[in-house]
């Protein structure tokens, strides 16, 4: 038997008086994958920024693994097992594919590791 991973219950989102997300609810089992289509405008996105912490739903809730969650940033995020691999890539061109990989990292990930530390590790 799988084990209910995330479960998103009853999300609204409104923008001003144009809502974003209506009722929207899914769960994802352990080992299962899950794929969002839709066409332009249809919550995609909005739906993964709620996820991820950048925005907050204006009603509904988010268990992950059976606990309730609140997630207010990507630091919240990370702590319960989300993450997310962002659509469009900014890179930089005067830095080095390396430098542009910890630039994109998480700020908690960088404190615990340096570009010397990532470049020997890489070079093994």
């Amino acid at each position: 038997m799988s084990k209910q991973v995330l479960k998103v219950d009853g999300i609204d989102v409104f923008y001003g008086t144009s809502q974003a997300l209506f009722g929207l609810s899914f769960d994802v089992q352990q080992g299962e994958t899950l794929a969002l289509l839709g066409r332009n405008g249809a919550g995609k996105s909005t739906l993964m920024s709620i996820l991820y912490g950048f925005y907050q739903a204006d009603s509904g809730t988010i268990r992950v693994f059976g606990q309730p969650v609140q997630i207010h940033n990507a630091d919240e995020a990370i702590a319960v097992g989300i993450g997310m691999v962002h659509q469009h890539f900014m890179l930089v061109d005067t830095l080095s594919a390396l430098d542009n990989v910890m630039l994109g990292a998480e700020p908690h990930w960088l404190l615990q590791h340096s570009s010397s530390q990532v470049r020997s590790r890489l070079n093994t």
